[in-house]
């Protein structure tokens, strides 16, 4: 152990279980929720070219390749925050330096930033690969992404909201509480389909009645960035809750919502 290590293990606890400390830690998480939902809704007004300033097909014009290399930098950046952070080994280490209770807020102020970074500067490819011309079908096509978008906020919901975009933690901080230590439950959705939020998502960025170019790389690597983000993530929930999270996969398919191994 280092000598800077020391003195974060030695002085960490005395000052995190400050009340000063407590409350400033409660005030960071509920910023960092607040960017964190901001964030959201325009994600959504983003994808789906409603209400926001600048959409996936409005921005800055660049040559196509240029365009396809910026865009396709900005979702590795986000990916990589999002996957290394979340890892248990990166989470060993970062809260040497970062208080617990403030990790899981971190976490999520950084998502949150690396995805307004993403707007901001995303290309537009404009060339248009389907449009939808029937009305009917379009407004259809417009409904299913926002069932979608519901999926993804209800399935939060479903296995503690504010615990995983944390909130719980802040506030279980604040009034002293200790946090219970993780327990496996499938409630509701999760029992058709082990990763609703990941389901809803797809649906979000894949039903659009104009897909341009811009629009499709979106969704197809983020769509390929889910299937990697589900291999890490039962990695470490089979770590966590072994044969019952084994159990749990032969029982319950991936994403489509039907009862068959995958």
């Amino acid at each position: 152990m280092t000598q800077l290590d020391h003195q974060v293990h030695s002085i960490g606890p005395e000052v995190a279980g400050s009340r000063i400390f407590k409350l400033i830690a409660f005030l960071y998480g509920i910023t960092a929720y607040l960017v964190f939902f901001v964030t959201v809704l325009y994600a959504i007004g983003f994808v789906m070219g409603l209400m926001v300033p600048k959409t996936i097909d409005t921005g800055t014009d660049a040559p196509t390749l240029e365009a396809v290399i910026i865009n396709l930098l900005l979702m590795t950046l986000f990916a990589v925050q999002h996957s290394v952070m979340a890892r248990k080994q990166f989470k060993a280490w970062w809260t040497q330096f970062v208080p617990k209770p403030v990790e899981r807020s971190t976490y999520v102020l950084f998502a949150s930033l690396s995805l307004l970074l993403l707007f901001w500067q995303w290309r537009p490819l404009p060339a248009v690969i389907w449009n939808v011309e029937n009305p009917d079908l379009a407004v259809t096509l417009v409904t299913l992404s926002f069932a979608g978008w519901v999926l993804v906020f209800a399935s939060t919901y479903l296995i503690n909201h504010f615990e995983l975009f944390g909130l719980h933690q802040v506030t279980n901080h604040l009034i002293g509480k200790e946090s219970p230590p993780p327990r496996f439950k499938t409630p509701l959705l999760y029992n058709f389909v082990r990763h609703p939020i990941y389901l809803g998502f797809i649906i979000a960025f894949w039903a659009a009645p104009t897909m341009t170019a811009g629009h499709l790389l979106f969704a197809a690597v983020t769509t390929l960035y889910i299937f990697v983000g589900i291999a890490l993530e039962e990695h470490d929930l089979i770590e966590l809750f072994g044969d019952e999270y084994r159990q749990y996969k032969q029982r319950v398919s991936m994403l489509i919502p039907w009862r068959r191994s995958s």
